[in-house]
């Protein structure tokens, strides 16, 4: 399959800008038959810098083209990350003829001394489906006198209160704003205090209604992400809250102060979810900025930084007696591979290793193992005869490690080298979809109940893989490997 960029790690599956920084996807949504990503961007430099909003669409959120950048800065400072919404009303007063897109967004400005930065929200239009942008004449249209965090507005239209609801990013907790016309903001709650992570600064925070799988069930959950600390070998990643939403209070209905990981490899940071989503559709689609705080800067790729993860249906589902957050690939992604290898009923001996050749530069791995005594089994990516990546799972401890030690390109952080843990609710019969991209291993275990997401940098995506069980046997039932479709794409380059 043809890749649309040779340059050495570019993906095929995931969003990257043509050249240059990017990080945070921003005012992600859905209008007139496209899917809009927004995100941060420098245009000058591959390390972060001044930011604009960088812009590309979709017709299925897996091929992608990207367009020219829709926001600048300007007087009022550069343009951090916030969220896209569409006045189907006319609220605003911008839109007298036909529904369009409002971005609601921070703007960075540093004061004289540039020491302290002053953050503020500012608003911006667009008639032509956000192909350009007339940003509104009294900007800024909310700021605080004293909180120098005060970024990240995610915005949406809350039906049962009648008005627009904007969570905002504020230090170590998530204030909470209305308004009945995205101009004027009448401040409502903070949520945050003595609950959660508190490791580094609160960032990107979503709220959204989900439904429980298997029922009528909904309830509120609320993302947030957390921001590099030096002090711990994490860096940056994001954690999520469930509970009640009522207009103008978040409330969760455990208050137990255990803290829910979102993801639990390095490099899932920053994502949010798409607005106006069709009600035919239903899915609350989510999309996060594939990188850590801690080497995003460093990361070995030449002329461009950055990647998105694939794009994830969330739902809730309960497991034991919690409910956790689901996610996984949209189903649009099965458009792109075809089934080339298929396992069925057949057992993996202790100490014995099942090669497969794959020779892709991506590959879709799905297996349904079942444990016949295996103290052990694991999956190696062997993407060239030095380079590979292992996924290992301990079932006396229902652990799952990946090793990217050997996986590459590592030597620019020594924290990329530390090895990325999850632990599993059940390993008696443990599904795993793997996608392994240029340069990423996204894992889903149980049908998506938890997930790790991982960069990785070898001089080839895979050449075979390995299947290994140790201490007693396996059994892989069901299982398959997809290989990427010959499918003629146009990734605007």
């Amino acid at each position: 399959m043809k890749t649309h960029n040779s340059e050495k790690y570019r993906p095929t599956f995931h969003f990257s800008p043509k050249k240059n920084w990017m990080n945070d996807p921003n005012g992600l949504v859905y209008f007139k038959g496209e899917y809009h990503l927004f995100f941060q961007y420098n245009p000058n430099d591959s390390i972060w810098g001044p930011m604009h909003w960088g812009h590309a669409v979709s017709k299925d959120m897996i091929e992608w083209e990207e367009l020219d950048i829709a926001l600048y800065p300007d007087e009022h400072g550069t343009i951090f990350s916030g969220s896209v919404v569409i006045d189907w009303n006319n609220t605003s007063g911008f839109f007298p003829k036909e529904p369009g897109m409002v971005a609601i967004f921070t703007q960075n400005l540093h004061d004289a001394d540039h020491t302290t930065p002053i953050q503020t929200q500012s608003l911006a239009f667009s008639h032509d489906r956000g192909r350009t942008w007339t940003k509104y004449e009294k900007n800024p249209v909310l700021k605080h006198p004293t909180k120098v965090d005060f970024r990240d507005p995610k915005v949406f239209w809350h039906y049962e209160s009648e008005k627009w609801i904007m969570v905002l990013a504020t230090g170590q907790t998530v204030s909470i704003y209305s308004s009945p016309n995205l101009i004027d903001w009448q401040f409502e709650s903070e949520f945050g205090e003595n609950i959660g992570c508190h490791d580094g600064v609160w960032e990107c925070p979503d709220l959204f209604e989900l439904p429980v799988e298997n029922s009528e069930e909904k309830k509120w959950v609320m993302f947030v992400s957390i921001g590099d600390n030096r002090q711990f070998d994490s860096g940056s990643r994001t954690q999520y809250f469930i509970g009640s939403f009522d207009g103008s209070n978040f409330k969760v209905d455990e208050n137990n102060n255990e803290v829910l990981w979102l993801d639990f490899g390095k490099d899932n940071y920053a994502g949010v979810t798409f607005s106006d989503i069709p009600k035919e559709d239903g899915r609350r689609i989510y999309i996060g900025w594939m990188s850590n705080w801690r080497y995003a800067n460093e990361v070995p790729t030449v002329g461009w930084r950055g990647q998105m993860t694939l794009p994830r249906v969330l739902t809730l589902r309960k497991i034991g007696d919690k409910l956790r957050v689901i996610q996984k690939p949209v189903k649009e992604l099965d458009n792109y591979f075809t089934k080339q290898i298929v396992i069925h009923d057949e057992i993996i001996s202790s100490g014995i290793q099942k090669k497969i050749d794959i020779n892709q530069s991506s590959v879709e791995i799905v297996l349904n193992v079942n444990n016949l005594g295996a103290k052990q089994f694991g999956l190696v990516l062997h993407h060239t005869e030095n380079q590979s990546t292992t996924i290992t799972i301990d079932l006396l401890t229902n652990l799952l490690s990946l090793d990217r030690t050997n996986s590459g390109e590592v030597s620019f952080s020594e924290n990329f080298l530390n090895n990325q843990v999850m632990k599993i609710h059940d390993t008696t019969k443990l599904n795993l979809r793997i996608i392994v991209d240029s340069s990423s291993v996204e894992i889903f275990v149980n049908e998506g109940a938890h997930a790790l997401t991982s960069l990785i940098y070898p001089d080839k995506a895979c050449e075979k893989i390995s299947i290994f069980s140790l201490g007693g046997d396996i059994q892989l039932s069901n299982s398959y490997i997809s290989f990427p479709n010959s499918i003629r794409r146009n990734f605007g380059y």
